[in-house]
């Protein structure tokens, strides 16, 4: 299975694991489980609901403090032992994609908390260790940027918004998803830059933020106009994580399901969504390679040359095929487009074979990937005749089809149309 994230609105943590469990619903009770297995305050909670903003319908992914007398976590432990203050302020600003869940004031703590702590927390949780792994590799590129945008080293960052409890469960509830779908492919389309300013501890800070830009780095891009903080720091690690080594795919894939994560901050003619597209393999039956494929036109050769000439490619051991159509080109001229199929590995040959067998000076050619159905090669008699036919797995569907060559000695339409559907009966039921 593959994944592609279309970034609609942008993309924050509780987004990403909004549009995933919008995608996968039964996996919000793991991701449930794994926050409270992660070491954060015991009275830390999360929950998925129903999102419509008139224009598309999906989920929000909710994390709460549900108040009461409840024990202190290990990141409470921590910031109680730095001396820092549990009075609680807002510490997101208003730009957030994702982030920004508009709690009151007495819902949040702008927490200061070293990255070495976070990660000590999380190894010694009771996390799964592919869980445990994918967390931490976020929190590590989010450190790595911070260092190095600060001119320190990541072991001595301090996480200000991204170190707060909600941002420590957005993180863990990906990490979780990501473990449980075991997706091997993650790609992400062009990323929106945002613009403007957003205020963050370190104080104003240009769109995107320094560390989200450094993590964003060989990320296609894009400004579709609409302002704001479009990709947070947290999605921005989780993009790096996923996505960072993808290249972008070619070929046919098929489309499953998709699923929708909305943030809560609302934005002009565009809804502030992140949409997750699942691609599934192709079917079993189905075997996937590569071709060369060569390309090139003719338009001073006679069709008698050029057919001689496209005889002897096909004759080459290593030419799948070389086909011919009629096309026009500058000044109104009538050429010849040709295209040959080949093995990759024999490029540089077949690229020669073509220079000495046509008139062409010049010519493309790419190695693409194609799904080749399983086929058999069956001889069948039919009267006094031997017939070539080949017969192809189409997933539950058995087909054969006869060699046209091995018929056309045969006089009058009807009788080599008969004489190749009796061929084809044939190999198909000896073939049962």
């Amino acid at each position: 299975m593959e994944l592609h994230l279309d970034l609609v609105g942008g993309l924050a943590g509780d987004m990403f694991v909004a549009a995933m469990l919008d995608l996968f619903p039964d996996l919000e009770p793991a991701v449930q489980r794994g926050i409270a297995a992660s070491g954060l305050p015991s009275d830390v909670a999360c929950r998925l609901v129903r999102h419509d903003d008139g224009v598309l319908v999906g989920r929000r992914f909710v994390v709460e403090r549900t108040g009461g007398e409840a024990a202190a976590g290990p990141v409470q432990a921590v910031l109680h032992e730095a001396g820092h203050s549990h009075e609680p302020h807002d510490h997101h600003h208003h730009h957030a994609p994702g982030e920004d869940r508009h709690r009151p004031a007495a819902a949040r703590a702008h927490h200061h908390v070293a990255w070495r702590q976070i990660r000590d927390m999380l190894a010694a949780s009771p996390l799964d260790p592919p869980v445990r792994a994918a967390a931490i590799g976020m929190f590590a590129l989010l450190a790595d940027a911070e260092g190095a945008v600060h001119g320190v080293d990541p072991d001595a960052v301090t996480f200000h918004e991204v170190g707060a409890w909600d941002s420590i469960a957005d993180i863990v509830g990906a990490a979780v998803i990501v473990a449980a779908v075991g997706a091997r492919r993650w790609t992400v389309g062009a990323v929106p830059l945002g613009s403007g300013r957003v205020e963050m501890a370190h104080g104003s800070l240009p769109v995107p933020a320094p560390a989200t830009a450094r993590l964003l780095t060989g990320f296609a891009v894009i400004d579709d106009g609409v302002p704001g903080e479009r990709v947070t720091p947290t999605g921005a690690a989780i993009l790096r994580y996923l996505c960072g080594d993808a290249a972008p795919v070619a070929g046919a894939r098929i489309l499953g399901r998709s699923g929708v994560g909305f943030g809560t901050r609302c934005l002009p003619g565009l809804s502030n969504c992140v949409r997750v597209l699942a691609f599934g393999d192709m079917p079993a039956s189905a075997a996937t390679d590569e071709v060369a494929v060569i390309e090139f036109e003719i338009d001073d050769a006679s069709g008698e040359e050029l057919a001689r000439g496209l005889d002897f490619i096909r004759a080459h051991a290593a030419v799948h095929d070389a086909i011919q159509a009629p096309v026009f080109g500058k000044k109104g001229r009538m050429m010849t487009h040709v295209r040959v199929l080949a093995e990759p590995a024999a490029l540089e040959e077949i690229v020669a074979l073509c220079f000495r067998e046509t008139t062409t000076i010049g010519l493309r050619h790419a190695v693409q990937r194609r799904a080749v159905l399983p086929r058999q090669a069956r001889r069948v008699a039919v009267g006094a005749h031997a017939i070539g036919v080949k017969i192809v797995e189409r997933g539950d569907v058995r087909t054969a089809k006869a060699e046209a060559d091995d018929v056309a000695s045969v006089a009058g339409h009807a009788g080599r149309a008969a004489l190749r559907h009796a061929a084809e009966r044939s190999a198909l039921e000896n073939d049962a």
